[in-house]
């Protein structure tokens, strides 16, 4: 079966997040380190849109969360975690943030995309000209650079693909040159 078979089988075809049933489609939880069903969601059109763009927040559709928040599966929990944190300045979100309990590694995983952090504290990774990057975008090399504990010499040009940020720190993301999975200097690349 396909992930989204086993996504439509687990949520009885309905949105995980508010049971909606418009336009489903799989919804990866970033970061995602390997794709399937534990990273992701089955979400409606509604929940999706709202999620990647929050200048589209209907903050009512979101009192959905108050039955989602309690799914046994994690990356539902993280979606919902994300959501009410994001939310929490209309008080109702806060309340539910109190009740939810995530263990340690789904906590860090719902808080590994900055949400739920003041904008001051949320670490921003920026290419050399200050363009915003953010996990998958794709990127091209501004300078030759060697690749550390090989021989080989990533040329200026090269283009790296999906691309992962680092949370701890705005000045390092990895992504694969060739075969080799490296951590790359932001000033060194440009958003394509």
């Amino acid at each position: 079966m396909s992930v989204k078979e086993d996504l439509e089988a687990r949520s009885g075809s309905t949105c995980e997040l508010c049971t909606g049933t418009n336009n489903l489609e799989v919804f990866e939880v970033e970061p995602v380190s390997i794709s399937g069903v534990d990273s992701s969601i089955l979400a409606c059109e509604t929940c999706r849109t709202q999620i990647v763009d929050s200048e589209q927040m209907d903050a009512n559709h979101w009192r959905c969360l108050n039955d989602s928040m309690w799914s046994e599966y994690d990356s539902v929990k993280v979606v919902a975690w994300r959501m009410l944190s994001r939310l929490k300045s209309e008080g109702w979100p806060k309340d539910l943030l109190d009740m939810m309990y995530l263990e340690p590694e789904v906590l860090d995983w719902a808080k590994a995309t900055g949400e739920g952090l003041a904008e001051a504290d949320k670490i921003i990774h920026r290419d050399v000209n200050g363009v915003i990057l953010e996990n998958g975008d794709s990127v091209v090399l501004v300078k030759d650079l060697k690749i550390k504990g090989s021989s080989q010499v990533a040329k200026q040009g090269t283009a790296v693909r999906r691309i992962s940020l680092d949370r701890e720190n705005a000045e390092y993301i990895e992504g694969k040159v060739g075969p080799t999975l490296t951590v790359i200097i932001t000033k060194y690349v440009k958003k394509i």
